[in-house]
């Protein structure tokens, strides 16, 4: 697209930035270019996107044989943060699989279009703009624009170093991180954001090291926000062992009593990655104790409607626990059998990566130690995750680069496993044979 020269002119200082912030990012030009084999054979093979496509088949048939629209999910229905029969069938399915302490009642929801939308809506909801929210190292990218490209609200990003993100340790690196942002800038952070489970590293938060989270955020009056998105997507990791792969437990299983004033918590959970259904725009965010919050975005909650059709659509799928639980079963033995294949691959090219996963779709690898393997003569570390990626677009296949996800070391990428066995193939087939290319 041309921009005219009177650009600045004609839009806002915020369109100017949204517009910037989208030129870099190439994952809407892979996708309307896919490689098919057989329709599309120079299209890209991505492997970059957050997509789980190994139970489509099993969605699609229930979906189709189930879904009749009522009438009334053609008007406003019930209101912008939900139907009621939406966030009772959420309660009850949430309350079989994340064990709250407190059991989850539909006056704790307010749903929205995508959980992208449940995060701008808590970081608006939380801080004013040029406040701070801390994010720890590294971070799924889409948090950055989410919490800051309308909110204007500071994400505080948190370098681990040497320590391991998941430790008690960790937690000390947040309190200086904050207290470093509110020196440094003069004002206040107002948040901590998790990712629970971890996108990119695919690791969950040990119990411990929440509540001691939980314990930080009370000592400064933070919100702790919960990402729980790939609550249901944990399987067993069959590989590799150290670090021990650690059980997923909810933020909302903690009784938080002399822990954390409960209007601080929050957790946030989707269709689009348990399910496999990152088009359904289906979102919620959980606060059991924050009336505040609740009446704030019911105001906003139009700006996020989800359509009668996801409604309707969710509502069908959660209320058959028969279906979800022969769903989730084998999903997880799906995701599993592909962690398996994607880890030893990357092995026998003797490509380091991070782990001890055991949730998600993301093996976070190290491209950049195998180029300089391969291409010794060549020295700068500070340009190899952009040559890399060049690299990896002339073989049309698209990884997502770790300097869009705040890698403390340059070379990092992230690899979605969760596709058919022959589209795996053929990404990792393409990203070793780019990383052995010449420049």
């Amino acid at each position: 697209m041309v921009q005219s020269e009177n650009f600045g002119e004609v839009v806002s200082r915020r369109a100017q930035d949204a517009s910037e912030a989208a030129s870099k990012n190439r994952m809407w030009d892979v996708m309307s270019n896919l490689w098919c084999p057989s329709t599309n054979p120079d299209g890209y093979v991505n492997v970059g996107v957050a997509e789980n496509v190994l139970m489509h088949d099993q969605l699609l048939n229930f979906i189709n044989t189930k879904l009749s629209l009522p009438a009334k999910y053609l008007t406003y229905n019930d209101g912008g943060s939900g139907s009621f029969r939406l966030k009772r069938a959420i309660s009850h399915f949430l309350n079989r699989h994340l064990h709250p302490a407190i059991p989850l009642d539909p006056s704790h929801l307010i749903v929205s279009n995508g959980v992208s939308s449940a995060i701008e809506h808590v970081s608006w909801a939380f801080a004013d703009p040029g406040e701070g929210i801390l994010l720890g190292k590294p971070f799924y990218g889409t948090f950055i624009p989410d919490m800051s490209l309308r909110p204007r609200t500071t994400v505080v990003s948190v370098n681990f170093g040497d320590c391991d993100p998941f430790s008690i340790e960790a937690v000390a690196k947040y309190e200086q991180a904050l207290l470093d942002f509110q020196q440094t800038k003069g004002r206040k952070v107002k948040a901590l954001m998790l990712c629970h489970p971890h996108n990119p590293l695919g690791r969950c938060y040990p119990r411990d090291v929440i509540i001691k989270l939980m314990h930080l955020c009370q000592k400064y009056k933070l919100h702790l926000i919960s990402d729980e998105i790939y609550a249901l997507s944990v399987w067993e990791n069959t590989v590799d062992q150290h670090p021990p792969p650690v059980k997923f437990e909810s933020a909302l299983s903690i009784d938080l009593a002399g822990i954390i004033d409960s209007r601080l918590v929050h957790v946030l959970w989707g269709m689009s990655k348990d399910f496999g259904a990152n088009g359904l725009r289906l979102g919620v965010i959980i606060s059991q104790a924050n009336d505040d919050l609740h009446q704030a975005l019911k105001g906003i909650s139009l700006y996020s409607y989800a359509s009668g059709v996801s409604d309707h659509l969710t509502s069908l799928l959660l209320e058959d626990f028969e279906f979800t639980n022969q769903y989730i079963r084998q999903n997880r033995k799906k995701l599993s059998g592909s962690h398996a294949y994607a880890v030893k691959y990357i092995r026998s090219h003797d490509i380091e990566y991070a782990q001890g996963c055991n949730a998600a779709f993301f093996l976070w690898v190290n491209l950049g130690k195998k180029y300089r393997q391969l291409h010794p003569d060549e020295n700068n570390d500070e340009d190899v995750g952009d040559k890399i990626m060049q690299l990896l677009l002339q073989k049309k296949v698209f990884l997502a680069s770790g300097a869009l996800f705040g890698s403390e070391r340059a070379g990092w990428f992230r690899i979605v496993f969760s596709q058919p066995r022959e589209y795996l193939i053929e990404a990792l087939r393409r990203m070793t044979d780019a990383l052995a290319l010449e420049d």
